[in-house]
């Protein structure tokens, strides 16, 4: 029955995307010759050439798209990763087709229109598959379209993606039971859902209750049990979907990956490679010079009133550790006597610390004696935004006590940062300042980069914690 259901909703989503492409590519023609923003030299061409293109067309992008996985069920895929392979699968198409219409000789179609197509069939077909994947929810929220599912133990691993599961009606989810390989728990009700058996009769269980997917949630020691519940389940037309017990080692972005067709689970990993890296970078150098080139004047004032009111040079050089544990040293104002911790030794400046210079304390209360640090952005030692850099002295200390303490050094050091924005500056809570910068490695994007520097301009540069 649900190899039925999903064969028909894949011809639907099919018939869907055809009548899109139609829509789109009918669009695109009119605007190109009808609404033209370059006039059309050679004359509007008959309608029917165009239309005749659909026939090469419609199984191309099916058979693209096919490729992509866009015509199998993605019940657990988000809308984001659809959006991104119809972008890639709709790229690949057009650039394919260009290419076909290239040999035909007796006809020379224009590369605008296909642009317009490019772009439109890339809007509408993202639509109608959220749209679609919208219907699909509501009717399994009120319980049609549903898969059955049979979760093997009974673990927290297990508790954990029942309570997933039952947060998310959309999925169409039906959860039937537990198995477990205790006898003794058979019958007991965990959640609201009964232990039906033991793992060595799941077969039965299987073609008794009508199940469509198995979640397999059996811990790390139990590894040798999978193979004798694969093999129980034969060729069973069901789903079977592993949730390793891995959670508590996956730190920093953790995903699946493959390599020569065999998958990698990736515990530890940085957001930033490939374009990510190239976007941040790109808008860090931009914005550095931009913000170098406004402040300027300001800072030209601010480095004669640090040579006029103490001794010692304009900018301060002080060792931190950045990107993958290196050092680098970070450009700032001196605020300080020279030779301030020559007595001390590395410690943190405190209130009323008597080493500031003059203007020293107005200076890092209002952050100007971070202004320099934008030549390390350009430099490329930190970033605009990021987990604000330590000292090395300081961090020997802190990775001892603080777990997870050196992960925020997967990311480039920043001038502000998320921690910053929320209050967890200078002297306060480092367990919360580790975790908000943790969370900012997990979590980064363009737009939340953009949201902490909009933070830091709007809540200002002064804080009561900046001593």
């Amino acid at each position: 029955m649900l190899k039925k259901h999903s064969k028909f909703f894949e011809t639907l989503v099919l018939l869907f995307d055809w009548i899109a492409l139609c829509c789109s590519w009918m669009l695109a023609y009119y605007l190109r010759f009808y609404f033209p923003v370059i006039p059309a030299s050679k004359g509007i061409p008959p309608f029917v050439t165009y239309l005749t293109l659909l026939i090469i067309m419609l199984p191309l992008w099916y058979t693209v798209f096919k490729a992509f996985g866009l015509y199998r069920p993605r019940r657990i895929s988000s809308k984001f990763a659809e959006v991104i392979d119809i972008a890639k699968g709709t790229t690949i198409a057009i650039l394919i087709l260009v290419s076909l219409t290239f040999f035909v000789r007796k006809y020379e179609f224009s590369r605008l229109t296909f642009l317009y197509f490019w772009i439109i069939s890339m809007i509408i077909l993202c639509v109608e598959r959220i749209l679609f994947r919208e219907f699909l929810r509501f009717i399994r929220k009120r319980g049609y379209n549903l898969r059955h599912a049979l979760i093997v133990g009974t673990g927290d691993l297990a508790m954990n993606v029942t309570d997933k599961v039952h947060n998310h009606p959309e999925l169409g989810i039906k959860i039937r039971g537990f198995l477990s390989d205790d006898k003794s728990q058979i019958g007991n009700e965990l959640k609201g859902f009964k232990v039906l058996d033991t793992c060595r009769n799941i077969r039965s269980i299987v073609m008794d209750q009508k199940i469509d997917m198995v979640l397999i949630t059996l811990p790390l020691s139990a590894h040798e049990r999978l193979k004798r519940i694969l093999d129980s389940i034969g060729d069973e037309m069901v789903s079977i979907m592993l949730i390793p017990d891995l959670i508590e080692f996956a730190t920093l972005r953790g995903g699946i990956g493959e390599f020569e067709g065999m998958p990698i689970i990736s515990l530890r990993d940085t957001p930033l490679y490939g374009w990510n890296l190239v976007i941040k970078r790109v808008a860090d150098v931009v914005l550095s010079i931009t913000i170098l080139l406004a402040v300027s004047p300001l800072m030209l004032v601010i480095a004669v009133l640090v040579r006029a009111t103490s001794k010692g040079p304009v900018f301060y050089k002080q060792e931190r550790m950045g990107l993958d544990g290196k050092v680098f040293s970070m450009l700032k104002f001196r605020t300080m006597e020279t030779q301030a911790e020559k007595e001390t030794g590395p410690v943190w400046a405190t209130k009323g610390d008597s080493r500031k210079t003059i203007i020293g304390a107005f200076l890092r209360k209002t952050s100007m004696d971070e202004l320099p640090q934008f030549f390390n952005v350009l430099k490329g030692d930190m970033s605009i935004v990021g987990p604000r850099p330590e000292r090395e002295f300081f961090i020997q200390q802190f990775r001892s006590k603080i777990p997870k303490y050196m992960l925020r050094h997967k990311m480039k050091a920043g001038i502000t940062g998320w921690a910053q924005i929320s209050g967890w500056r200078g002297n306060t809570s480092l367990e919360k300042r580790i975790e908000y910068d943790l969370y900012y490695i997990e979590n980064w994007s363009l737009r939340f980069d953009m949201e902490i520097m909009w933070l830091t301009i709007w809540r200002g540069l002064v804080n009561k914690h900046a001593y």
